[in-house]
């Protein structure tokens, strides 16, 4: 079996957006995506010239900080990237689970696994406009079909009018899919940074422009959620 290759392992802390924000979690973070978004704020686990710096672990390396991480205490563990999708996470999740952890899982949906069906939740997060990338949707629903009865969820970041409409068109279409719009953090740190400076009230002034632009349009679906961690951590790593 192939290593895993592991950009951090860090927490526990909570959840910082999505479906299961604000849950105290531990974050295993995969390195290599196969996207290159304009906007990505974690480059670090996806440009492979950081590659240097991801860890080559076994399955039982990983478990074994997760355990000391969490006090052995069963807790979410978060698999994140880069695209945490492009490597076998099964093994992991399986003894995962079978001590009473849960696994959540986001991806862009791109590569779909047997084991999504084993995630609580499978977190969709198709990419819009403002990333530079064309979502595959054929790929993106052999991933809901992998997930076969699992929860499944979506999540869109916007940015602007133009990812706000593509995201109404991507919700007509997963009209049963619950539906998270997050806004854009448009100043990401630098990959190599411990900490960033952020633009705190630009941020603030996109979500109050998301949250002010759905309620307007009668869009009363999705939920509107900050992305947490940025609010209370700026961009700082590990956290």
């Amino acid at each position: 079996m192939s290593p895993l290759r592991i950009a951090e392992i860090f927490g526990p802390t909570i959840q910082g957006e999505g479906a299961v924000i604000g849950a105290p979690t531990v974050f295993v973070r995969a390195g290599g995506c196969d996207y290159r978004c304009s906007w990505c704020d974690s480059l670090h686990a996806v440009d492979s010239e950081y590659r240097h710096t991801w860890a080559a672990m076994t399955t039982r390396e990983v478990w074994q900080q997760i355990e000391r991480l969490s006090g052995g205490v069963p807790l979410c563990v978060s698999l994140s990237g880069g695209n945490p999708a492009i490597q076998d996470f099964g093994p992991l999740i399986a003894l995962g689970t079978s001590k009473g952890y849960s696994f959540a899982l986001e991806t862009q949906g791109s590569v779909a696994r047997d084991w999504f069906a084993n995630l609580a939740p499978l977190i969709l997060s198709p990419k819009p406009p403002s990333s530079g990338e064309t979502v595959d949707w054929n790929r993106f629903d052999a991933c809901l079909s992998a997930a076969n009865g699992a929860d499944v969820a979506m999540k869109i970041v916007i940015f602007d009018d133009t990812d706000y409409n593509w995201a109404r068109d991507v919700a007509a279409r997963y009209p049963n899919l619950p539906l998270y719009l997050q806004p854009g953090n448009h100043t990401p740190p630098p990959p190599d940074a411990e900490d960033a400076t952020i633009d705190m009230d630009g941020i603030m002034a996109r979500y109050t422009w998301l949250i002010d632009k759905t309620l307007s349009d009668g869009w009363f679906t999705p939920r509107i959620l900050p992305q947490l961690h940025v609010l209370i951590w700026g961009n700082k790593r590990g956290v």
